[in-house]
């Protein structure tokens, strides 16, 4: 029989050790290096038709009356009063209108119904609410419109622009313009808020909002108010008349209380003690016996 020869003494090399131990596949470099995984895509479309025909505060569609903040924001109103009842109505509600004190940091808009009718076949929310009563023009976002901080109508930039009753600013200041819908005067420069603006505008507005409101006086509570119109209504003379007599009545009450007390004194007193007490207008003179020994009243 034939001995085994030094090559049939190897011993094999297995399959897996070969291919990377683990089973028959090699790990390539999609599989050791993760990349970072991409953003995702935001749908501007959508989120330009959710700013101009939904609430900004409680998302839900524009239903009139609708108002407007010193930022340019669209908001119910009915979400805002909610909102002022109970901040936490609304769970991100500060940080999207958390400037808004009161009622008197909006203004109630004049909007312009869209006569156009809706197309067949599309949603109702896809279908702008309001148009520019000066051009027509659909407010959806494909052109800036503004509203008027003095009266709240609502137009587009462009067409109040082209009807602007005084030159541009910096020839005659002076002048304000006049609304084309209501007559109301405004100046160009100062009440044209526009509507949703951009990062860059919005932050422009809220600085402007900020440096107004340093000039605010300082505002007063109701009853320090009263006590201070109060106390500034009485005269000096009537205080003082009025602590006198309280003064005077103390003082002619200890006075009789002392000279019950000095008679109750006296009366328990004998000849002798009392004799000691004379009054100081008598001949009689003290005794190196009593001199200093009393303290004696008149």
């Amino acid at each position: 029989m034939r001995e085994p020869s030094i090559r049939d003494k190897q011993i094999p090399v297995s399959l897996s050790a070969t291919m990377g131990n683990d089973g028959g596949s090699i790990p390539d470099r999609r599989d050791l290096v993760r990349n970072k995984p991409k953003a995702a895509a935001v749908d501007k479309a959508n989120q330009t038709r959710a700013r101009w025909n939904f609430c900004a505060l409680s998302k839900r569609r524009l239903q009139e009356p609708v108002v407007s903040c010193a930022l340019g924001k669209l908001y119910n109103k009915d979400a805002i009063i909610e909102f002022l009842l109970d901040r936490d109505a609304y769970g991100d509600g500060d940080n999207i209108c958390g400037h808004i004190r009161s009622l008197k940091d909006v203004k109630t808009l004049t909007l312009t119904a869209n006569p156009a009718p809706p197309v067949p076949g599309t949603e109702p929310s896809e279908r702008p609410q309001f148009v520019c009563p000066l051009t027509l023009k659909e407010m959806n976002g494909a052109m800036p419109f503004v509203y008027l901080r003095t009266c709240g109508c609502v137009f587009s930039a462009a067409g109040l622009s082209a009807l602007r009753s005084t030159p541009p600013d910096g020839e005659r200041d002076a002048e304000k313009d006049t609304c084309p819908q209501c007559a109301a005067k405004y100046s160009h420069a100062a009440d044209c808020i526009p509507l949703n603006p951009g990062p860059e505008e919005e932050e422009r507005l809220r600085a402007a909002l900020e440096a107004l409101r340093l000039l605010e006086p300082i505002k007063k509570s109701k009853k320090r108010k009263a006590a201070a119109g109060d106390s500034a209504a009485e005269p000096p003379s009537k205080k003082a008349a009025v602590a006198a007599p309280s003064i005077a009545t103390a003082s002619n009450s200890l006075r009789s209380t002392l000279a019950m007390e000095e008679a109750k004194r006296k009366a328990g007193m004998s000849d002798a003690v009392k004799a000691l007490y004379s009054a100081k207008d008598t001949a009689r003179k003290e005794t190196f016996m009593t001199m200093g020994t009393f303290t004696r009243y008149a």
